[in-house]
């Protein structure tokens, strides 16, 4: 016969248990910056063009390696591939691309196997125009020239990853 003590450890491993299942088939949230775990989807060939893509507002992007991590990222895309940017922050999810550069990316129901490449220097100014006309950002140039958006922060500055096929 169990004791009380051992039916309470059962009963709060179960419940642990559940709360992890639950997590990993349910995130990331859909209105919450916390990462999630499956990306969902089913594995998709590419287009011949990206630009046929079409899914409004954000994506799920996961990086390849270990803890998985699954994220929404806003996107633009041209004919051979797609764009992501991130602020200049030290952000995590930039961090892994580094590391590791393949990664998945889901629209609607197609996901999509990719590797990133980062851009430097002036080479990510026409791809943040793209990122910024797709996503609707509000943007101005100063008075030196320099791009801004709305939030006061200097998009030229951001980090840019160009997905293509793998």
């Amino acid at each position: 016969m169990l004791s009380k003590l051992q039916i309470t450890g059962w009963v709060v491993g179960l419940l642990l248990a559940s709360a992890v299942v639950f997590y990993v088939y349910t995130a990331p949230f859909n209105y919450q910056r916390l990462p999630g775990v499956r990306i969902g989807g089913q594995l998709t060939e590419h287009p011949k063009n990206w630009n046929t893509i079409d899914v409004d507002g954000v994506v799920y992007l996961k990086m390849e390696g270990f803890p998985p991590v699954v994220v929404k990222v806003f996107y633009a895309t041209d004919e051979g591939g797609i764009i992501t940017a991130t602020r200049p922050d030290d952000g995590y999810w930039a961090k892994r691309v580094r590391s590791n550069p393949n990664g998945w990316i889901r629209f609607g129901d197609a996901t999509y196997a990719l590797k990133a490449t980062e851009i430097f220097g002036d080479a990510r100014l026409p791809m943040l125009e793209a990122y910024r006309s797709n996503n609707g950002m509000s943007m101005r140039y100063d008075f030196e020239g320099e791009i801004i958006t709305g939030q006061n922060e200097p998009l030229h500055t951001w980090e840019v990853f160009y997905w293509t096929t793998r």
